[in-house]
């Protein structure tokens, strides 16, 4: 496939508002030029209404295997949980690779032109590795087949919960010690960065799986030895269980335990973040952190609702996952960041629509350390990859909307085309 070198928007996505007639140049796969207002030339491809492809921060692609098969059993999330160590115990490389390859397919086809894998499905059930990171690359093939960016977040998972082992369930994820995670870790990333065609689309990022997966130590060692410039993501206070387990053990809160251990910094990414207190607010606002709001997983998993207005206003940076594939719909991501909070404070307009359409890309290439994380606005941009979405404004459910709220009312299934890397691929029948 060849990458787009001319196209010319209906309307796109430029600093924050919409602008009419664009002329979109590329070379490589990078935006040269951004040009509103004029014709279209020969040679260019015609696009719709545009903007910036979405950024899926967290996903789990093999939780996509319970989708529809879990609410029968009701309970919480814990009794989800059983269900989904049942799931990691069937796949293989092979079918790990074939599932995501649909799920990222799923997400392509939905908007989003970057996700990050939050990965801990290391080993053979029995907890011995495979040969050459065959799991990990399994996910890396899958996304360059399904032709979207992936980071992949390779994760620390010690222990079985705060004081435990890990469980026969658990082995899998396990390495044996947070020294041979590194080592593995690395070696996971010259692998991917050795790779032509990987190292196209897919970079190696690091997790640390929860405060329960690891102990204090083996933070201190993360976030001694983990170079300080890679994206470190952590599921952050989901369960109120998980707040008390780290208080009983600790005396701190699990971001507390996360400060104590050196660990909050600008590349530090909380997943979640639902159960926090007002330090632990301001610890986050204070280090700059990124945070990734699931709104629906967390509505699926009856986790509760994060405080994200607060966690903005004192300075972190919001994005959006769809973590367990409930739903894979950006649109429906963003717009519950704002609908949720309006059940929250019982009031509108929480986010501006330039917030949410922030969140939904720019918030997302921040917390994985892609090109275009650090500005203030969303929009097209010269010096960005060329990774673009395309919305149909004149659907039964976008019609009449002004473009700037298109994340309050469309939907995936509003979306006609995405562009990864300038490789276009025009949506086929949902």
């Amino acid at each position: 496939m060849t990458a787009l070198t001319s196209a010319h928007a209906a309307a796109a996505l430029i600093d924050g508002a919409f602008a009419a007639d664009v002329r979109i140049t590329a070379h490589d796969g990078v935006i040269t030029g951004l040009a509103a207002g004029g014709d279209a030339q020969p040679g260019d491809t015609r696009l719709g209404v545009v903007a910036p492809g979405f950024v899926n921060a967290h996903s789990h692609a093999f939780h996509r295997l319970l989708r529809g098969r879990t609410h029968g059993g009701g309970g919480d999330f814990w009794v989800w949980r059983e269900e989904m160590y049942r799931a990691a115990a069937s796949l293989t490389p092979d079918s790990y690779r074939a599932l995501a390859e649909q799920v990222f397919l799923e997400m392509r086809d939905a908007g989003c032109t970057a996700v990050g894998e939050f990965h801990y499905v290391h080993h053979r059930a029995n907890g011995t590795p495979y040969t050459g990171h065959a799991m990990e690359l399994a996910l890396a093939d899958a996304a360059v087949a399904a032709g979207i960016r992936l980071v992949l977040l390779d994760a620390c998972y010690l222990r079985g919960g705060v004081g435990l082992d890990l469980s026969e369930r658990q082995r899998r994820f396990g390495d044996a010690d947070a020294h041979a995670w590194l080592v593995r870790w690395q070696s996971l990333r010259d692998a991917v960065a050795a790779d032509v065609r990987r190292r196209a689309l897919v970079t190696v990022g690091a997790a640390v799986h929860s405060v329960r997966a690891v102990t204090p130590d083996d933070l201190a060692v993360v976030a001694r030895e983990l170079p300080a410039d890679v994206p470190l993501h952590v599921h952050l206070s989901e369960q109120v269980a998980e707040n008390d387990a780290c208080l009983q053990a600790y005396g701190l809160t699990p971001t507390g335990l996360l400060a104590e251990q050196g660990l909050l910094r600008p590349t530090l990414t909380a997943v979640h973040a639902t159960h926090l207190t007002s330090a632990d607010i301001a610890l986050l606002g204070e280090a700059g952190a990124s945070i990734v709001m699931c709104p629906t997983t967390e509505a699926d998993l009856g986790d509760g609702i994060g405080p994200a207005p607060e966690l903005r206003g004192a300075g972190a940076t919001l994005s959006i996952g769809s973590d367990q594939h409930a739903v894979i719909d950006p649109f429906e991501e963003v717009a519950r960041l704002e609908l949720d909070q309006r059940l929250r404070a019982r009031r509108r307009g929480i986010f501006t629509p330039a917030q949410l359409w922030h969140a939904g890309s720019v918030g997302g290439a921040r917390a994985l350390g892609l090109p275009g994380g650090a500005v203030d606005v969303a929009g097209l941009r010269v010096g960005d990859p060329f990774d673009v979405v395309e919305i149909d404004a004149d659907t039964v459910r976008t019609r009449g909307s002004g473009l700037l709220q298109l994340p309050l009312v469309a939907r995936a299934g509003d979306v006609t085309a995405t562009i990864v890397g300038g490789i276009l691929t025009r949506r086929g029948p949902a």
